[in-house]
C-alpha cells in the first residue's frame, strides 16, 4: 500500500545524521541526494537498497507537510487517481507524468490533500 514517505526538516543535515546515526542498525544509508531551493533532499533506504524515507527542508518554522506514497499498480491506476481527485476537486501540485530524476519509469501524480498534505501515486514500471 504505502511506498515511501517525506518528512519535511528544519535542517536536512542534522536529521541526516541523526537518522544514519540511530538507525544504522537496520542498516540505513543514504543513497540519493539532489538539491531543491533552500537546500537538499535526501533519500535513504535499508538493506533493499530502495530509498523509502525522504527528508526535506521545512517549508517554514511552522510547517510540517507530510508525504505520503501509493504504489500503484500500472501508469493507468495513477491517471485513474489523477481524474478521481481532480473530479473531487483537490489540488494537483504534479500532473501525472515520469521522474526520471527519480530514476527511469518513475511515474507519478501528487495531489494536495484536504489536510494540506501532499500525497502521491505512483507506478515504478519495468
Amino acid at each position: 500500500m504505502l511506498d515511501h514517505v517525506g518528512v519535511q526538516v528544519s535542517d536536512v543535515e542534522a536529521s541526516l545524521t541523526f537518522y544514519l546515526g540511530a538507525f544504522a542498525p537496520l542498516g540505513v544509508h543514504e543513497v540519493l541526494r539532489f538539491p531543491v531551493d533552500g537546500g537538499f533532499v535526501v533519500g535513504l533506504a535499508g538493506r533493499d537498497g530502495v530509498p523509502k524515507f525522504w527528508l526535506s527542508p521545512a517549508l517554514g518554522p511552522e510547517t510540517r507537510e507530510l508525504h505520503v506514497a501509493f504504489a500503484a499498480p500500472d501508469r493507468e491506476a495513477v491517471d485513474a487517481v489523477h481524474a478521481a481527485a481532480v473530479a473531487a476537486g483537490a489540488q494537483v501540485l504534479h500532473a501525472p507524468r515520469e521522474w526520471p530524476e527519480y530514476h527511469p519509469g518513475y511515474y507519478g501524480v501528487f495531489l494536495r490533500d484536504l489536510d494540506g498534505h501532499n500525497v502521491e501515486a505512483v507506478y515504478h514500471g519495468g
